[in-house]
């Protein structure tokens, strides 16, 4: 072994600051959840979805401008497949003049369009999306503490599951901060944080897991610091 291999970066000698600053982000994102709450997009409050074909690729920002000066004022306009097909979602409750509006108002500009399609979200099946994210995002952990409970031990998987839990609050506290629209898109993106996050707490754990049975030399705080360090190019580069 090294000498660079002897002596790795104390990673431990920070746990109490690192601790002290993850409880301190916990407790603000639960209390901006709690007083500000999150900004649900039309996929949890209902809405109108509008599709529409270009005959050429659009500019979205014209299009919100668009939209803008034509009165809308919650909508979302993004790409859906090709860069030709754009998706408009509007708060609006759904009736059968509003798609044949809004392409009207696309149209005034001069544009080459086509209405393909418009679909109507309740708000009582936004409030079942919402219900079910929740209870997928809980299942999703649940697995985890059972997963590596079974892989490993039981309480490496509290250990795993607690800090999933705290990425998950933690960005759900920044969409809170700043009022950024939470919708499906983001629930998928939640679950790839848990899923990054515990692909590498298995590999740094496994790696520990593996160096107290080979290094016979060292505390445990010296074992875990050159687990940490071993996979530490790992980390990076996947996160």
């Amino acid at each position: 072994m090294s000498e660079h291999e002897k002596k790795p970066f104390d990673f431990m000698g920070f746990r109490k600051l690192a601790s002290v600053l993850s409880i301190a982000l916990l407790v603000a994102s639960v209390v901006l959840l709690a007083v500000r709450g999150l900004d649900l997009g039309m996929d949890f409050t209902g809405g109108t979805s509008v599709e529409i074909e270009y005959a050429e690729a659009p500019a979205l920002e014209d299009i919100r401008n668009t939209l803008d000066s034509a009165g809308y004022d919650q909508f979302v306009v993004q790409n859906f497949g090709a860069d030709t097909t754009v998706l408009v979602r509007l708060a609006e409750a759904g009736n059968d003049e509003l798609a044949v509006e809004v392409t009207k108002a696309l149209k005034a500009d001069g544009a080459s369009l086509e209405l393909v399609s418009s679909e109507f979200i309740g708000s009582q099946v936004g409030e079942e999306l919402r219900e079910d994210s929740g209870l997928g995002l809980l299942l999703a952990l649940a697995v985890v503490l059972i997963y590596v409970g079974m892989r490993f031990q039981f309480k490496f998987g509290i250990a795993s599951v607690l800090p999933l839990a705290h990425d998950v609050i933690i960005v759900l506290g920044v969409f809170s901060l700043f009022q950024w629209t939470f919708d499906l898109t983001v629930l998928a993106a939640l679950l790839a944080v848990i899923g990054y996050s515990l692909n590498d707490t298995i590999v740094v754990a496994d790696r520990i897991r593996e160096n107290f049975r080979k290094m016979r030399v060292g505390d445990s705080w010296h074992i875990i610091n050159t687990s940490i360090h071993q996979t530490i190019s790992r980390t990076i580069n996947t996160s």
